[in-house]
């Protein structure tokens, strides 16, 4: 345990995890019965300040992805599900003397922040590159904005901070009982590590959200070196082997069923049925990644349900009728 301006910082690394729960305050984020939308809005935003960016895959990753702490000082409260707008710095190319447009980022922390004291907010940022398809090399004029600026950013820059925004991926606490199965790829297993948090990890005892249901998370990413969160989510299957099942698909080490690339659709099919049937009896399911993840995502789905004699079609508007589907992609 070190100290960060002043305050106590119980988990420094993203990959440590405290067998004990840990404490969090202020229990007043607890009261409010509606989320926080758009307090700050992108003409008038909120200037945070850099914490710290911490790489947070190995070398064999493909590209580079960042988990970043921003100080907000408790002005730009958030519930778990939620998304920050960040405004790089500079001009905006296609709008001169008018600032870059917003990117929109899942946030990766509860309510109470890596240091769980409701005044920091955690990002999971994959850097945007791009290479010449001729050349082979990297074009930096083409490199994303904002990622790019985040993952450079330093211990005490400032950071333009818009939102929060978005109720699709908020965690439902009206049935503590309740199950939730999270997909997610890359950088979309953002605001699921903030529902572990909460489940897991944080001691809330304002809260009437006591954890006793199964979460259950599909992750899928290229290589083990690209895992992100995976000590942090593999302490949780020792701790709560009850209540947690953490499945990984690794495309570039793992094979399918049929001896082709392992995917997170091709991981779900392998318990397909035990999915269906903990939709049936009324548990939510997440899906937060690359927007192409939801093509084959849905081909499967329909695919088992069909073998099973049973539509997809009524089952998915079914599902989404009860608000149990939940997507958010990019």
């Amino acid at each position: 345990s070190s100290r960060s301006r002043d305050r106590p910082v119980v988990c420094m690394s993203v990959q440590q995890v405290s067998t004990k729960k840990v404490a969090v305050s202020p229990l007043v984020l607890e009261e409010a019965k509606e989320p926080p939308l758009h307090v700050f809005k992108n003409k008038e935003p909120y200037t945070g300040t850099i914490v710290s960016v911490e790489r947070i895959v190995g070398p064999r990753a493909p590209g580079e992805t960042c988990h970043i702490v921003i100080d907000h000082g408790g002005n730009v409260p958030y519930w778990e599900g939620q998304s920050y707008g960040i405004i790089p710095p500079g001009e905006n190319p296609k709008k001169p003397g008018s600032p870059h447009n917003v990117r929109l980022y899942s946030i990766a922390s509860t309510r109470y922040g890596d240091f769980f004291d409701g005044k920091t907010a955690s990002l999971c940022v994959r850097r945007a590159v791009y290479y010449d398809p001729e050349t082979g090399k990297e074009d930096p004029s083409k490199k994303g904005v904002c990622s790019n600026f985040l993952c450079d950013s330093k211990r005490g820059d400032k950071v333009q901070i818009t939102g929060p925004s978005g109720k699709i991926m908020l965690l439902p606490e009206d049935n503590p009982n309740g199950n939730h199965i999270m997909i997610a790829t890359g950088t979309g297993v953002a605001p699921f590590r903030a529902y572990l948090r909460r489940m897991f990890m944080e001691n809330v005892t304002a809260s009437s959200f006591k954890f006793g249901g199964l979460a259950w998370l599909f992750l899928g990413v290229a290589n083990g070196d690209s895992l992100l969160y995976d000590e942090e989510f593999s302490k949780y299957l020792v701790d709560h082997p009850a209540n947690f099942r953490y499945d990984r698909a690794l495309s570039r080490e793992h094979k399918n069923k049929r001896g082709g690339k392992m995917y997170v659709q091709d991981k779900m099919e392998e318990y397909s049925d035990e999915i269906l049937e903990l939709l049936e009896q009324g548990a939510h399911i997440y899906f937060c990644g690359l927007k192409g993840m939801m093509g084959g995502i849905q081909e499967t789905l329909k695919r088992v349900a069909e073998e099973r004699g049973e539509s997809w079609e009524e089952k998915l508007s079914k599902l989404k009728k009860n608000k149990q589907w939940h997507v958010e992609v990019y």
